[in-house]
């Protein structure tokens, strides 16, 4: 019987990658429900193509021609349908944003494996989610690669012990730029990343490490990790994607070529293994790998997000809005490179902690940092 998915977030990067492991083993997969936030070609195209039995645009507006037997619907309570939608074995939370919060919170509280591809629910809501998770018996299948290294380490079992949990990080676009000329640096220096070929938002983030900051907060809320459990070391080739620690000394990592298409394919797969779309590692060619520790004056929003994942509560929360709305104003033109962390320090300052306990406190938390953030702007 093929395997049931409700992709959450179809047009963007992620989404159109986990298409792509349908159209590899369609016998094994199909696409029963899918969700965008607005429309466009690339959306209908894809309704065309899949015919899921639930189309969905979250945002209003006019209806649409879609094939027969497609039942295409608009708005927020659709949404909110596609994202527990009964007829799914797995919800594919790939949508972007402080919006993957809901998705999740939505698919764990249905009972649905989640599979997280949007950093944003565990780094706003983590505490939330995790605690709807056990209280529904839902399983969370981590996406990210840095994750998905970690879950591979631990043979599958996010409850296993370690002794420490090491992420890897490239250091994004700008890592030998001079420090001097980091100012003078535009979002198309921002987005060359050398490595992996991503979204706009999550590139920056790479360049910032703003990024890996999200995926300490991330791996504390997955495994369960106390923060100096959590260790990030620079690897610029990107082949290490992450390691786990042993009480006996020993140390495995997961090693591929760059590609988002193998964590997504294994978190439908998954214990199995089959064929992706990822060349052999040939070790010989590559030659050496390199391990070095992160520079905290080249990556001020690191050093901002590490403290975050130390003081908990909605704090990681207001880091992820101020994040937003600082690095789409480096995007659009409006602000210097080096002033995203600026920007994400002041709302930090000015929003004390308090413990995460709703859905609704954490978006008043979203609005207010978001709006803090563009009063800097002003």
């Amino acid at each position: 019987m093929r395997k049931k998915i409700a992709l959450i977030g179809c047009t963007g990067s992620i989404g159109r990658q986990v298409i792509n492991v349908v159209r590899r083993y369609p016998d094994l997969f199909t696409i029963t429900a899918m969700a965008a936030n607005t429309g466009g070609d690339a959306f209908f195209e894809q309704v065309r193509e899949i015919k899921p039995a639930f189309a969905v645009l979250r945002a209003e507006g006019e209806r649409a021609d879609v094939p027969a037997g497609v039942r295409f619907e608009r708005g927020e309570k659709a949404f909110e349908e596609a994202c527990a939608y009964s007829d799914a074995d797995v919800v594919f939370v790939a949508v972007t944003g402080f919006a993957g919060l809901k998705a999740a919170l939505l698919a764990v509280r249905a009972k649905k494996r989640a599979a997280l591809a949007n950093k944003e629910c565990l780094v706003a809501g983590g505490d939330l989610l995790m605690r709807a998770a056990a209280e529904s018996g839902a399983e969370i299948v981590p996406v990210d690669s840095e994750h998905s290294a970690l879950w591979q380490c631990l043979s599958f079992d996010r409850g296993a012990k370690f002794s420490k949990l090491i992420l890897t990080a490239s250091g994004g676009a700008l890592r030998d730029v001079p420090l001097d000329r980091l100012p003078e640096m535009t979002a198309k220096d921002a987005l060359a990343h050398p490595n992996w070929d991503m979204g706009a938002k999550i590139t920056v983030d790479c360049a910032t490490m703003l990024n890996k900051g999200f995926e300490v907060i991330e791996a504390m809320h997955l495994y369960g990790a106390p923060f100096e459990k959590v260790e990030v070391v620079m690897h610029r080739e990107s082949i290490v994607h992450s390691m786990v620690a042993f009480e006996d000394g020993a140390v495995l990592a997961q090693m591929s070529y760059p590609s988002m298409e193998l964590p997504i394919q294994l978190a439908l797969t998954y214990p199995e293994r089959l064929a992706a779309n990822v060349p052999p590692l040939d070790l010989a060619k590559l030659g050496t790998l390199h391990f070095s520790a992160p520079d905290p004056v080249r990556y001020p929003c690191f050093a901002l997000a590490l403290g975050c994942a130390k003081a908990g509560g909605d704090l990681p929360c207001a880091l992820n809005a101020a994040g937003e709305v600082a690095v789409h104003a480096f995007l659009d033109g409006q602000i210097k490179y080096t002033q995203i962390a600026e920007i994400i320090e002041g709302v930090l300052s000015g929003m004390p902690p308090r413990p995460a306990e709703s859905y609704a406190l954490l978006e008043e938390t979203d609005a207010r940092a978001r709006a803090a953030a563009r009063s800097f702007l002003r």
